[in-house]
């Protein structure tokens, strides 16, 4: 070796490795970095074909780039990455600079490298997650998307979009803000106040209809999250799934409860006039009309149970901070004005708030009233609680009246099919099961001969 001794110990403390090879590409000198990154030591490699230690894949490449280096007319130097053979048999990813820059006191041209195999072997799995989200953005029927913080650049979306909005993706590529073309007009503001939320760092939940070719029939909803970077919003990203079907649905379950609705309270108010005209002009008829009596104003809050559950599931309004300790007592009230002969006690009230429906005071309301309909003396006892839970919190309404029938007590877990339903309590079930399910809580029963229902309404923490 030509290189000074003082020199060489600086070479030896570098991090890259740095070898010198001759034309041939024979190593002629070795610094002491080759050990800690190939686990050679440098006496064992001087003297060797530096080409006999590449993965053969590769070796073309580099001893190419190698000669157009060494050849070069003016000053030339090239990288190049490849694979290099380590002591133990395995491989690690190297990037060398090699350049024909040489001197007589050099005996052969300079090779810096680096290991670069964590860089690579991150790079390929970047590469393999994209491939496989690609993958499933192809065959997705939502479309999904990504754009700058202030919509001037598209970074991603998949092709759904094109059979979902009617337009092209080319089109929204060359004109990041083409896609409100493709919104019907009305809805044009609510998705620009969107767009503005998103930008500032808020999420969006919103729906809105799209597609022009089809005259804006299709309704999309879109789910939209800011992306942040030290408090600072640098992409957007969401989702828009095609909900025509379930609008049309809703639209469709809108039209037959107004439909049904108002000729069934049109009928049964004619037919109850008609009984208090009868119980009125034949005195004697009352024991049999009472049976039409009773029947018919069952029938009418069948019917205002069936609007209200209508309007829960159609209604698609997120959760509000409600204060249980007050609709447990507003319920205790309501129910006891209504049975008076009900004995209904509070065993515990604690103050607690969850994020909920509005409606989750039709459900404890009916939960008391079948408690008390269903009763097997005149002066039914009933007891509610609302106490904490490790999780939320805990209504649970008890009696200790004859079990509650599996058929019903499945419609209150969720266990149950609806065609199966046939009475009016298990409709007021229904109606308890969807305004906890939509608070994202869940109903549990307990019956039993001896001990009577117990029937727990669990909600999640919220609120403050």
């Amino acid at each position: 070796m030509t290189a000074s001794e003082p020199l060489g110990l600086l070479l030896d403390q570098a991090q890259d490795k740095v070898v010198l090879i001759d034309g041939d590409g024979t190593f002629t000198y070795v610094s002491g970095a080759a050990e800690r990154i190939l686990g050679f030591t440098p006496e064992e490699l001087i003297g060797e074909n530096a080409f006999e230690y590449i993965h053969r894949d590769d070796r073309e490449a580099v001893e190419e780039a190698f000669r157009e280096a060494v050849t070069g007319e003016e000053f030339t130097e090239i990288t190049v990455e490849y694979r290099h053979r380590t002591a133990d048999g395995s491989w690690v990813w190297l990037e060398s600079r090699m350049s024909n820059l040489t001197d007589d006191a050099l005996d052969g041209y300079v090779v810096s490298s680096r290991d670069i195999s964590d860089r690579v072997r991150a790079e390929r799995e970047r590469e393999e997650t994209a491939a496989h989200l690609s993958e499933i953005s192809a065959v997705s029927s939502d479309v999904l998307w990504m754009f700058n913080a202030d919509w001037s650049e598209l970074l991603f979306v998949n092709p759904s979009y094109e059979e979902i909005y009617g337009t092209s993706v080319a089109e929204l590529r060359g004109d990041p803000g083409a896609f409100l073309d493709a919104i019907h007009p009305d809805d044009i503001p609510a998705v620009e106040e969107a767009m503005e939320r998103l930008s500032d760092g808020n999420p969006v939940d919103i729906e809105y209809r799209v597609n022009p070719g089809e005259d804006y029939h299709r309704w999309v909803w879109v789910q939209g999250e800011p992306i942040t970077v030290d408090g600072d919003v640098v992409r957007i990203t969401g989702f828009t799934k095609d909900v025509t079907d379930r609008r049309r649905r809703e639209r469709q379950l809108v039209v037959m409860d107004n439909l049904l609705r108002h000729n069934l309270r049109n009928d049964l108010n004619v037919m109850l006039g008609t009984v208090e005209t009868l119980e009125s002009e034949v005195p004697e008829s009352t024991e049999h009309t009472a049976v039409i009596r009773h029947v018919g104003e069952q029938l009418l809050a069948t019917a205002e149970k069936e609007r209200e559950i209508i309007e829960l599931i159609t209604d698609h309004r997120d959760g509000e901070p409600i204060a249980l300790d007050e609709v447990v007592e507003e319920c205790v009230e309501r129910v006891g004005e209504r049975f008076p002969a009900a004995s209904i006690g509070i065993v515990s009230l604690d103050p607690v708030v969850v994020d909920g429906r509005a409606e989750l005071r039709s459900a404890v309301t009916e939960l008391l009233e079948n408690a008390v309909r269903h009763a097997a003396d005149d002066a039914p006892a009933v007891t509610v609680g609302l106490r904490y839970a490790p999780d939320g919190a805990e209504i649970v309404v008890s009696d200790d009246h004859a079990p509650i029938p599996a058929v019903e007590a499945n419609v209150l877990t969720g266990d149950h099919d609806m065609t199966d339903v046939y009475h009016s309590s298990g409709l007021g079930f229904w109606l308890v099961y969807w305004s906890v399910e939509l608070s994202g809580g869940t109903v549990a029963v307990e019956s039993s001969d001896d001990r009577g229902n117990e029937i727990t309404i669990r909600l999640p923490a919220g609120g403050d």
